[in-house]
């Protein structure tokens, strides 16, 4: 399995770095900074500027580090996170299949990001060439759980700024969610 855990890092991990920086900086058809702002007010998370930096800097960042294979449970907490608030924001109502805007990718993602931290980033990682054996099923419901707390923290306290900001009253609709590849239409 060694060459196997490293194409599924450097997929998944190349992956989220483009999708990060499509938030960022607008690589790779992305809406950019201010059009990942306009999706993050549209979504209730507030303040939008830093929610956008927050996600897009934990896709690049997480999937630099899962590529790298380093601090894989951290990584893997960090983007398991931005999946599950995604799930919550965006696609939950859709149902699960993607083709329908659901959140099929999303727990894919998820899955597999599980599989590599329970059975770690291989031996040909920076996490082994250190020494670090951070791997197994406590590990994987760890990053699991700090992602779903991230997440549960991001939403609430999004949610919480954007009534001091706007006040109570029915939500917006999202906007454009440009640069998912799941929602994009």
């Amino acid at each position: 399995m060694r060459i196997g855990r490293v194409v599924v890092r450097l997929i998944i991990g190349g992956l989220f770095i483009g999708h990060g920086t499509q938030k960022l900086f607008g690589w790779f058809g992305g809406p950019g900074l201010a059009g990942t702002e306009q999706m993050m007010s549209g979504l209730k998370l507030h303040p939008p500027r830093r929610n956008a930096l927050a996600a897009g800097a934990t896709e690049t960042a997480g999937g630099a580090l899962l590529a790298a294979g380093l601090a894989t449970p951290l990584a893997a907490a960090g983007l398991i996170g931005v999946m599950l608030t995604a799930v919550r924001t965006v696609h939950l109502p859709n149902g699960p299949w993607a083709a329908n805007g659901g959140y099929e990718y999303n727990l894919v993602l998820i899955a597999a990001l599980l599989g590599l931290v329970d059975g770690g980033p291989g031996e040909l990682s920076v996490d082994r060439a250190l020494g670090i054996h951070d791997t197994g099923p406590e590990w994987a419901l760890g990053a699991l759980a700090l992602g779903a707390a991230a997440s549960a923290f991001t939403v609430e306290l999004g949610r919480r700024t954007a009534n001091k900001a706007v006040g109570p009253g029915p939500a917006a609709p999202p906007l454009d969610t440009a640069g998912d590849p799941v929602t994009a239409n």
